[in-house]
């Protein structure tokens, strides 16, 4: 599901290195074209990746601005087609090889190690002109004004294959995860700023130091929320910048899903709970056992509009994004190209009201949980766990 689907897949990077001076139109058009998707129809080739447009695949030619340039947004595709032939398939012709050739030499009982290699390269080179590629595609927004990057897929074979291919084709930029630990920096309040370092438990600056060791912020956030879903009003106040307005209210609660999950002697376990939940109560009995939630569906309204989201606390990734709806006129008096130049900034507004949403609840949670009255949210927390 793409950038312009009601509900999609989203995980965010900071754009890291420095940017070309000047205008960056130029330069960017001439990297994506550079890196361009090349089609492998005619060929016998396994795989192709590269850059098309974001709303024709087809397309891959970035020498206008309408290719890809939208005021402060860079939008692009990563397209991979890949041809995939099945063990059996190739097993079931290498053995006919095999046998063709064991006819044609009957002076061998079996075939040599080096021709057997030599027939399996022929019988796959063989099959994959028979075999059409397969064709998927990401898409990526590059808003040049923060330097943040939002990309389609929470896969990580697809996310490193992003990442390789945006720091091959942007000489000199590489994408930083804008993690758990990275995002808390980003939005929690200035007087908090040392209270989070001093609970930053990595021991280093790498990416996966600082994922791995600060899990805290993800298990405590989710907690946090459910117990406030069941005991508060669920009411919070924008407080980072974005569409809506500073002090507007919104809610925020966790329902349907929750996922948790515990280490042990016996290995991982993990408790999925699905469908809408009255008092949590099976989820409250497997937190007083040492369980975490790591994964929850998470709810965001703002007057009319409604946000819901998957929220990955490892990672902070959304999955099943799905914001308000944008809607794309169609019929002969319109033009299709402004249309969806159109509906892709509205798109953009209302995926990004969402997040600055988020932040602000997430803002909120670090007040409480790097400010002094954490101890007593606690005992409240643990209080409600045990049914008092």
């Amino acid at each position: 599901m793409g950038i312009l689907s009601s509900t999609t897949a989203v995980c965010q990077f900071r754009v890291a290195g420095d940017l070309p001076s000047g205008d960056l139109y130029p330069w960017i058009a001439g990297r994506l074209a550079a890196h361009s998707f090349h089609s492998i129809d005619q060929s016998a080739a396994e795989l192709s990746v590269g850059w098309v447009h974001l709303d024709d695949h087809r397309q891959m030619s970035f020498d206008v601005p309408a290719a890809f340039w939208r005021d402060h947004y860079v939008a692009f595709t990563l397209r991979r087609d890949q041809r995939k032939l099945p063990a059996a398939l190739v097993k079931a012709y290498l053995q006919v090889a095999e046998h063709e050739y064991l006819t044609a030499n009957p002076g061998f009982n079996r075939v040599p190690k080096q021709k057997r290699e030599e027939l399996k390269e022929a019988v796959r080179a063989n099959l994959l002109t028979k075999t059409l590629p397969v064709p998927s595609g990401w898409d990526a927004v590059w808003e040049t004004r923060t330097g943040i990057v939002t990309f389609t897929s929470l896969s990580a074979p697809i996310i490193e294959l992003f990442e390789t291919q945006f720091k091959k084709t942007f000489e000199g930029l590489r994408l930083v995860a804008v993690h758990p630990y990275a995002r808390a920096g980003e939005v929690v309040p200035e007087a908090l700023t040392p209270a989070l370092e001093k609970a930053n438990q990595a021991t280093s600056d790498a990416a996966i130091d600082l994922i791995r060791s600060n899990q805290w912020l993800g298990w405590d956030f989710l907690l946090w929320l459910l117990h406030r879903t069941m005991t508060e009003s669920s009411e919070y106040r924008v407080s980072r910048p974005g569409a809506a307005q500073e002090g507007d209210l919104f809610v925020a609660y966790l329902n349907d899903r929750l996922v948790l999950q515990s280490a042990g002697e016996n290995g991982t376990q993990k408790i999925t709970m699905a469908g809408p939940q009255d008092h949590f109560q099976e989820a409250r009995t497997a937190l007083k056992s040492g369980k975490r939630i790591t994964e929850a569906t998470l709810y965001l309204e703002l007057g009319e509009n409604i946000w819901k989201l998957t929220l990955k606390g490892e990672l902070f990734h959304f999955a099943s994004y799905k914001a308000p709806k944008v809607a794309i006129e169609k019929g002969d008096h319109v033009d299709e190209g402004s249309e969806r130049e159109a509906a892709f900034y509205e798109r953009m507004y209302v995926m990004e009201q969402g997040l600055q949403l988020f932040d602000s609840l997430f803002a909120t949670f670090l007040g409480a949980r790097l400010g002094s009255g954490w101890g007593e949210e606690l005992v409240r927390i643990e209080g409600w766990l045990a049914g008092e």
